[in-house]
């Protein structure tokens, strides 16, 4: 593995750990795909650092597990008119 990916996965799991982010919020602040993100997370950082992939596993099951919220309250704020929601 070329050695800008290596940092670019350690960067991105500390971030996540560090935040709680989702895998599309860890794309945009980084300015990689969520393909990428996600394969970085899943695959590339087990190689590299097995503790910190358990750790950053916990935040994505978390957040997986909790996304149906975030969605709900996204449709409910877009039908109410609030302005925290793209395209409202």
């Amino acid at each position: 593995m070329e050695a800008y990916i290596e940092t670019r996965v350690l960067d991105i799991a500390s971030y996540i750990i560090e935040t709680g982010a989702t895998v599309r919020a860890a794309a945009k602040e980084f300015g990689v795909s969520k393909s990428t993100v996600h394969k970085d997370m899943t695959d590339r950082l087990k190689s590299l650092n097995r503790s910190m992939a358990k750790d950053v596993a916990a935040v994505l099951e978390t957040n997986k597990e909790e996304r149906h919220l975030r969605g709900g309250y996204a449709t409910y704020l877009k039908y109410r008119g609030g302005d925290n929601v793209k395209g409202a």
